[in-house]
């Protein structure tokens, strides 16, 4: 289930990441300028499908390369140079942000949420954020443990994990809030705030070419480090189970998650096919996300609590030092397949 989410996700999760290749390059070729109809040129990118599918397999093909080299070779030598830009981008972002003249209402607007407006639905939808997110359900999150070192305690990793994702995301804000609020943009704009509104933005700005640039190319760090993992997921699989080489793996499986994704990248305008009243792409994020996700968590969670509670506790009871044993294995066993059910149950739209 999890593989299959991987291989379904990183699908169509090229044809987005492509854009960001195609935004950072047109913010030097024209993207950038203050007649610019951003809405038009959205369309007439996504409708080029030899265009969109170019981009996509650039992506796809860095993507191949870094997993091709292997754990130490590809992963960790291009997470270490990749991680650390990505924070100084972001950094660099907040600061010309924060710097804005209506920044101040969108810090407060940001800082200052409306908890009336909270309900169970916007909790659950937290929840499935949070799970699409840190990539559970899916196996990356088992296949990235399986290469840590037996001295380092897994309690520790997956807290630090949580919160390194918790602290971009929250960074995040204070680069979008006070753009949004400078600039008169709808908060709740969606998707068509990165690639629509945000490009007329940087547009109003001195040297909006370098902040655009400097935008997608965060964007585009951001979406090969998810992908990076998704394919590794996909590749240990037919490493461990079907004693593929890394390199037969990578390259064959690259290349088959790159033709699935190719409806996805025409079904913007460039080819119409429609599944479930949907086009392809919003149909596979739908299967996967929605569906392939959540359930894939459930079987884990139920796995881990009933059926190898022996094993993963003395994985992760590393020299007596996790306390919590008994509350873990209740949470595993009850607490979290309730509340990934709920996730389901609301994505699928029963409530």
């Amino acid at each position: 289930m999890g593989v299959a989410a991987g291989f379904i996700i990183l699908s169509y999760y090229s044809v987005i990441a492509g854009w960001t290749i195609k935004y950072f390059i047109s913010s030097f070729t024209g993207l950038i300028s203050n007649n610019l109809d951003a809405t038009n040129y959205f369309n007439e990118f996504v409708a080029n499908g030899p265009q969109v599918v170019l981009f996509q397999a650039i992506f796809m093909a860095i993507t191949i390369y870094v997993v091709y080299l292997g754990v130490e070779k590809g992963i960790e030598t291009w997470s270490k140079l990749l991680m650390p830009t990505l924070v100084i981008i972001i950094l660099l972002l907040i600061i010309r942000a924060i710097s804005l003249p209506g920044a101040s209402a969108g810090i407060n607007f940001y800082l200052n949420p409306d908890f009336s407006e909270i309900s169970g639905k916007t909790v659950l939808a937290a929840l499935g954020q949070a799970f699409f997110s840190l990539s559970l359900g899916m196996g990356a999150m088992i296949t990235y443990g399986s290469y840590i070192p037996k001295n380092i305690s897994l309690p520790k990793s997956a807290f630090t994990v949580t919160l390194l994702d918790m602290l971009i995301a929250f960074l995040a804000g204070f680069v979008i809030f006070p753009i949004v609020f400078t600039f008169g943009i709808e908060p709740s704009a969606g998707p068509g705030l990165i690639f629509v509104s945000l490009p007329s933005v940087f547009g109003l700005m001195p040297i909006g070419q370098i902040w655009s640039a400097l935008f997608f190319l965060l964007l585009f760090i951001a979406a090969l480090t998810s992908a990076i993992g998704l394919l590794e997921v996909v590749v240990a699989y037919l490493i461990d189970e079907k004693k593929w080489s890394r390199k037969k793996a990578s390259s064959v499986f690259g290349l088959a998650i790159f033709v699935l994704g190719i409806p996805s990248a025409l079904s913007n305008g460039a080819f119409n096919l429609n599944l479930f009243g949907m086009n392809f792409l919003d149909a596979m994020d739908f299967l996967a996300s929605n569906i392939l996700l959540p359930i894939g968590g459930i079987f884990i969670t139920l796995f881990v609590g009933w059926t190898i509670k022996k094993v993963a506790l003395r994985e992760i009871n590393l020299e007596g030092q996790f306390r919590l044993e008994k509350i873990w294995i209740g949470i595993c066993r009850i607490i979290a397949p309730i509340f990934i059910l709920l996730i389901f149950l609301a994505g699928i739209g029963l409530f």
